[in-house]
């Protein structure tokens, strides 16, 4: 189901975590799950995952994961702020220490001048603490979610591995 790269940044995560005594959380947009299968994939994931939210509609975001309706009507979905509270949030709703999340334009359709096709914005939380990254990936959808999905746990991993 997942790439041999994917299963080992899954694995690798899961190391770190259980090492450090963390427990992960995912807030997922674009992606659809993709991360939390990635994730839910690793034996004994039950053991430092403790669950996503698939916050596709801008009410789930806000419902769930306190997005601010301000911050959507300003700059939309994929941007930023956005995905710093989608973050946030899912540490909140989980009792997590680190989340990801990710909001963006797979395609085929959906892309604009300001944010083309493959815009995806990620960010992370780790004890409160909020960080984002914006990218433009290439490919299909397909491509461009699975791209999406690694890049977002090899951000958890690198952060944790910071601290």
């Amino acid at each position: 189901m997942f790439s041999k790269t994917d299963e080992a940044l899954a694995l690798e995560l899961a190391e770190v975590l259980t090492a450090r005594g963390l427990h992960c959380a995912t807030a997922e947009s674009c992606t659809g799950g993709i991360i939390g299968a990635m994730l839910t994939a690793v034996s004994g994931s039950s053991a430092w995952y403790e669950g996503g939210v698939i916050s596709y509609s801008n009410s789930v975001k806000m419902g769930l994961l306190g997005v601010r309706e301000q911050d959507l009507a300003a700059v939309g979905a994929v941007s930023e702020p956005v995905v710093r509270s989608m973050a946030l949030g899912a540490c909140r709703a989980t009792g997590a220490d680190i989340s990801c999340a990710v909001s963006g334009v797979a395609g085929p359709g959906g892309g604009t001048p300001e944010k083309p096709v493959g815009t995806v914005w990620i960010g992370w939380s780790l004890h409160g603490q909020t960080r984002a990254r914006k990218y433009l990936f290439s490919g299909d959808r397909d491509e461009i979610r699975a791209q999406t999905a690694r890049e977002a746990v090899k951000g958890m991993l690198d952060w944790v591995r910071e601290n």
